[in-house]
């Protein structure tokens, strides 16, 4: 590319007049971010993001998105899930799976400072969200005698130091060759008038292009052929942040695989009109999710029967075929829609100097990977109970907390616990009145949890006391 002629022409002179005022490292460094932007792109972007603010339309044909119940409605289908869970033991089984985990945030909202997935979460040993994730995958491995290879998805900020406490740590006791670290796109942070934004002297203000570019940063990894080599058809896609999601869903698996669905999901109940998860919905015959934030109050509190029309919400929880992402990414580019997000961020004045804003002053654009569902030719979706899947971690206490989080894996082993036999004490709410948790290196589900106990017989635990198994 010609850097002179396309900043002219995209209107971003003053990163042209920053990189001619630059010399040696500096000059090559800011060089190199600018050839790996598409500008035209980000002017086209400008224009229907920036300057002005998309308004989500809501087709007039949105409906309720159907989907596989929890418990099968009845025995034909009883036997259809028993099927299904059959075929994604058998794919896990032939190496015909892989982990995906998205990983590019860091902990701040919790408080810490480091990658999210360096965070300790368990109750009682306090293992971290990648060690606990890793346990899981091994422990799925050696009970179905296969290898599943981990994806994850990293940013520019912590890729290096989610790398190194990997290596720190020898990978978990997981092959280092089964793990494959990859690194998100980015996007310009850009300022009200159109302008990118520079936060120094040699660096554009870049921004995480969000968990739809995981699919394109997928192909050009590397990490898309590397899947087709090694045999892999489907993908477990999951965030860092929920460590009560089964790493490896036989019956999902299963089922994306028997309906030939491209894109699959989980769902799970909304506990109300108005809880912060996007709403499954159908319109033109293609699945889609509306955003909690755009859903109508007339559709999201839509009832029949006293039950919630618009009942299905995203955990963001998926199967995806690795055919779908080749053919999503041909050509090197992505076509999904992008996110506005007004955001606070900081960077250098024509002056040079740092100006840290107390108000959102720029853009940040963002694509979601729910936005694949309308392009694949067959979804599913799958209900999950949310006391077995989803406990995420975003803030330190209250809701959505590691406070939270750490209830939930208690009281899902105490329940485990329970099915092998053992008393747990219990307050008078119902919740555990002790702390349990049980090693995902030996127990992965309740059958794990059956024979665990079996082999190694435990007394009821204490009150209010803390103990960790296996």
């Amino acid at each position: 590319m010609n850097i002179e002629e396309t900043l002219k022409k995209n209107n971003q002179t003053h990163i042209l007049d920053a990189l001619n005022a630059l010399s040696g490292a500096e000059h090559e460094k800011l060089k190199a971010q600018i050839e790996q932007v598409d500008w035209d792109e980000i002017s086209k972007l400008i224009q229907e993001y920036v300057l002005r603010k998309p308004v989500t339309e809501i087709p007039a044909d949105l409906s309720p998105a159907p989907y596989f119940p929890l418990e099968p409605k009845d025995a034909e289908q009883a036997e259809f899930y028993r099927k299904a869970f059959d075929r994604g033991v058998e794919l896990i089984r032939s190496g015909k799976t892989a982990a995906l985990t998205v990983a590019g945030g860091q902990g701040t909202r919790l408080g810490f400072d480091g990658p999210k997935g360096t965070y300790p979460i368990t109750p009682v040993l306090h293992k971290t969200l990648f060690q606990y994730f890793a346990e899981s995958l091994a422990r799925v491995c050696e009970k179905y005698n296969t290898t599943i290879h981990w994806f994850i998805m990293t940013s520019e900020l912590n890729d290096k130091a989610t790398r190194d406490f990997f290596a720190a740590h020898n990978c978990f006791g997981l092959k280092p060759e089964t793990i494959h670290f990859f690194t998100q796109g980015f996007m310009p942070a850009i300022d009200y008038s159109g302008k990118v934004l520079m936060s120094a002297k040699d660096s554009i203000a870049l921004t995480p292009d969000g968990h739809g570019g995981t699919l394109l940063a997928l192909r050009k990894s590397g990490c898309l052929d590397l899947m087709k080599k090694l045999g892999v058809k489907y993908i477990s896609y999951f965030q860092v942040d929920n460590p009560l999601v089964p790493v490896s869903n036989p019956l999902m698996l299963g089922l994306h695989d028997l309906e030939h669905s491209e894109m699959s999901s989980i769902m799970l109940s909304k506990t109300n009109a108005h809880e912060k998860l996007g709403n499954f919905c159908v319109t033109g015959g293609r699945l889609q999710i509306i955003e909690y934030s755009d859903m109508p109050d007339e559709l999201a509190e839509r009832t029949t029967n006293g039950k919630l029309d618009f009942i299905a919400g995203s955990p963001a929880i998926h199967v995806i075929s690795v055919d779908f992402i080749e053919r999503l990414t041909n050509g090197g580019r992505l076509d999904l829609p992008w996110h506005r997000a007004d955001k606070k961020v900081a960077h250098i004045n024509e002056r040079g100097e740092t100006v840290k804003p107390d108000a959102p002053n720029a853009v940040k654009l963002e694509c979601f990977i729910f936005d694949a569902l309308p392009l694949a030719t067959r979804t599913i979706i799958l209900e999950a109970d949310r006391k077995e899947c989803f406990a995420p971690t975003k803030n330190a206490t209250g809701v959505d907390s590691a406070e939270s989080c750490r209830e939930m894996l208690c009281a899902r082993d105490a329940r485990r616990m329970e099915l092998a036999g053992i008393t747990i004490p219990r307050k008078a709410d119902g919740s555990p009145d002790c702390i349990v948790e049980l090693s995902p290196r030996k127990v992965f589900d309740d059958e794990d949890a059956i024979a665990f106990f079996k082999s190694n017989p435990a007394k009821s635990p204490e009150r209010r006391s803390s103990t960790a198994y296996g």
